[in-house]
Parts: C-alpha cells; structure tokens; sequence
C-alpha cells in the first residue's frame, strides 16, 4: 500500500477518495462493526450520527461556498450526498443510512482502495499515514496519541436532537412550510405554540432532568450544538430568537405569524422520520417524552430516536499541526475531521480531502500544500491550526474567516457572493498551480461555473 488511513468517517472516507484518484493504493482501516462508539449504530462508514443535514447549498453562505470548494476538488460524499438527498429547502439534507450505505459501496468497489475491519490501537509505523478517528476516538488508541503529543486533549460536549415517527404526529395541528417560502412546499413541518403553550412549555424544560457530566469534566458546548435546556436557562425569550423563532412562517390555519414553532425535518425520503431541528438535549428520555409531547403537534409523539450526549475529542492543533494537517513533528503524518477542531460534517469532510491530496503528495515525493487563504478551506484549516492554543474552540466555516475583500459591496448579499467568487477562482488558480485538475460539472451548487468562468 502507498497511504494508509485510520478511520472510516466522513474525513477517512474523503482522504481515501482523493489519495485513491490520484492513483495511490489505500488501506481504509474503520473498527466498526467489531468496535463500536456510543453514536454509531450501523457498520457502514461515513454515517452521519447527528443530523442528516449538510447546511445550506447557496454561494452566499459559508457553507454553500465550502461545498462549492469540495465540488471543485472532486468530493465523493457530495456526489452521494446528490444522489441521496431529501427535500430540505434551500439546504442538502440525506437519507442517511442510504447515505451512509453508498459511500460504503463506493470505497469498496474501488480497485486501489482497501477496507479492513479491525480496531487500531496505536499509531502505526507507515508513512504516509491519515489519522482521521473523528471525535469519538478509542480509548485505546486515544492513549497512543497522548502519548505522542504529550499531553492532554481538549474536549467539548455534544448533544443530538430526538427523531420522532412520522405516524405519530398530529397534522392537524401543524403545517408545512419553508422559511420566508425558501425551498419546497413540504420540506419543513411546523409546529405552532400560542404564547399560553409557549409559557408551558419553557417551564417544563426549566425544571426538567438531565443527564449529569462527569464530575471531573467541565460542561464546554460548542455554541452550534447548544442544547435546547442550556439555551433556555439563558432567558425566556432566547429560544424565540433561536430554535423556535417563527420569523418567515405564517400560519395558515390563523393567516399569522405563529408566537413560537418547532420545525421538524424529514430524516428519510420517506418522511416516516421526522428530526426536531436545533432540538439537540441532554435531558432524560422519560423527561425528553414529558416536555416534548407540551408541543401541541406532539402530544402522542413516539420517538425513534431520543436526543442524547456524548464526549467529542479534539487535539489541540494550533500546538500539534501545520497548515497542510500534518504533525509539526513529522510532516507524513496527517490528521483530518473532527478530531483536528473542525467543527460540522462538511468541515470534517472538506479537512480529509486536503489530507488525502497532500498524503499522495507525500508519495510522489512532493511537498504537502494547502489551498490560499481566500478560500474557505484555506482559512479553516489555516484557523485550526494559528488560533490561541490556550483557548482553542472547535471551528464551523464562516465567512468570518477570510480575509477582507479590496471593495466590498454594501449588501451583505453581495458581499458574501464577492467573497465566494474570489474563493472559487483563486482555489482552480491555485489548483491549476499544483498540478491537480478542476473538477468543473457540480451538480451541487448550481452558480460555480458561472463563477469560475470560462477557463
């Protein structure tokens, strides 16, 4: 083998991919199904254990411009992530064992890529080598990169929301409807609350059980996966300008605006899933089932799936990395996902692409790269990798990030589109320069070829 890469998540996956197109034989090694994680339920790779949504698709947003990036570059869980979507606006939503199941199929059907089953425990000898064990990594093996960083990890909390059954819903007391009209007509269902509902409601969470922390670990959520309690405690009007604001729905049943909804998401194409957006919790199920069913369109809910809580691990990579996701220390050993303090399923895939790339890079005997500054790649991994490492939090894209444009029209439409026209051209520019081929068709975002031009 020429790469070998440990980890079968979505960065795993996307480093395999890419190493793999490049022409490099991989070694994909994932230890589920015969080791597992307390997320996990099935044994394919690339499973999506917290949403099935992958954020918004549109150029003007941090998030349509990465994955307008990842087209760029060839990403295969894009691709599958198209064939495999279900009606969620103007953002990518999957089916997500469907998902899950094809990237499986693809990897193994590929003649360079070879998948073992098996738990690694420490760090392997072979370079060039990916580690990309995600958030969840093994104790085991966990120990074997303390061992080599010498010292501790960093650590954050984080929460998922329940998945109800679509059956057990009361339509009637609920409507569909996108925000501001974006998208599909049934791509969100809407449960209203009157503000007498809303009162009972927040009152109830207030005081509802939750699952305690350890007592030796402090409570650090990322901002992005803030339970819907926490949120609460801040005030009683936070959740109305957050998971449950009703700005951009009208109600038809009452032609207003609603005091306070719950949108539910379909989490299969089916629509027999139904996911509670922003509704991440770590309250006890037998609390989940008491407060949740306060949500008129709710009262008979039966949950597939309750919200819960778990430990993500994160290395301290402003300390421990470079720029191009290898180790300070020895520059053939990568890291990608979320294990390096990317924080969201398209920035975990977005890092194991670049790590795939500069892997292969490795074995042509070529230095390892990474994508300018001016684009969101770029600047996520140039981020992770600079921050304070006294005070390093896990990192979505945002345009936030990039450096400030020369003119920047005054609509923050505009300038958002600006920043995503620079990003797409200098990242083929600098493609070009590095000898790998834009992949121009994307079937994703719709805008790129009009933005990159005629080339």
């Amino acid at each position: 083998m020429d790469v070998l890469i440990v980890g079968g998540g979505l960065a795993g996956c996307e480093a395999a991919w890419q190493a793999a197109r490049q022409g490099c034989r991989v070694t994909l090694v994932e230890m589920r199904p015969s080791a597992t994680t307390p997320a996990h339920k099935t044994p394919y790779l690339a499973e999506l254990v917290c949403s099935n949504s992958l954020k918004a698709l549109s150029l003007d947003s941090a998030s349509g411009l990465l994955k307008g990036e990842m087209g760029l570059l060839g990403s295969l869980l894009l691709e599958v992530a198209w064939e495999c979507r279900v009606p969620a606006g103007g953002a990518l939503a999957v089916d997500r064992e469907l998902f899950a199941r094809r990237v499986t199929e693809r990897l193994e059907a590929h003649s360079l890529i070879r998948l073992e089953r098996e738990e690694v425990r420490e760090i392997p000898s072979h370079r060039p080598l990916v580690v990309a064990t995600g958030p969840l990594t093994a104790p085991a093996f966990s120990q074997s990169l303390s061992r080599l960083f010498g010292e501790g990890y960093l650590y954050f909390y984080d929460a998922i929301s329940p998945i109800v059954l679509g059956d057990s819903i009361d339509y009637e007391k609920a409507f569909f409807a996108s925000r501001y009209g974006k998208g599909g007509d049934e791509d969100y269902l809407n449960c209203p609350l009157t503000e007498e509902e809303y009162d009972r409601f927040y009152e109830a969470l207030m005081v509802a059980e939750k699952v305690p922390l350890r007592e030796f670990e402090d409570p650090r959520f990322f901002s992005g996966c803030m339970p819907v309690e926490e949120l609460a405690y801040q005030g009683r009007e936070t959740l109305l300008y957050g998971p449950m604001k009703p700005v951009g729905l009208r109600d038809p049943g009452t032609g207003k605006r609603p005091f306070a909804v719950v949108q539910l998401r379909r989490e299969n194409r089916e629509g027999t899933l139904w996911n509670l957006v922003g509704f991440q919790t770590r309250l006890k199920w037998p609390e989940q089932r008491r407060v949740f069913r306060l949500i008129p369109a709710l009262e008979e809910a039966e949950f597939a799936r309750f919200g819960s809580i778990h430990r993500n691990t994160y290395i301290n990579s402003p300390r421990l990395l470079e720029p191009p996701l290898a180790f300070k220390g020895d520059m053939e050993l990568f890291f990608a996902g979320q294990i390096t303090g990317v924080e969201g399923y398209m920035e975990s895939a977005a890092s194991g692409i670049l790590a795939g790339i500069n892997a292969a890079r490795v074995v042509r005997g070529e230095e390892p790269v990474v994508p300018p500054a001016t684009t969101m790649l770029g600047a996520l991994v140039r981020y992770i990798t600079s921050a304070d490492p006294e005070d390093f939090q896990p990192m979505n894209a945002n345009f936030g990030l990039l450096p400030s444009l020369t003119s920047p029209p005054k609509r923050k439409k505009e300038r958002k589109m600006a920043y995503s026209e620079r990003a797409v051209k200098d990242l083929v520019s600098w493609m070009e320069e590095v000898g790998l081929v834009p992949c121009l068709r994307s079937r994703v975002v719709g805008e790129l070829e009009s933005l990159v031009g005629e080339r």
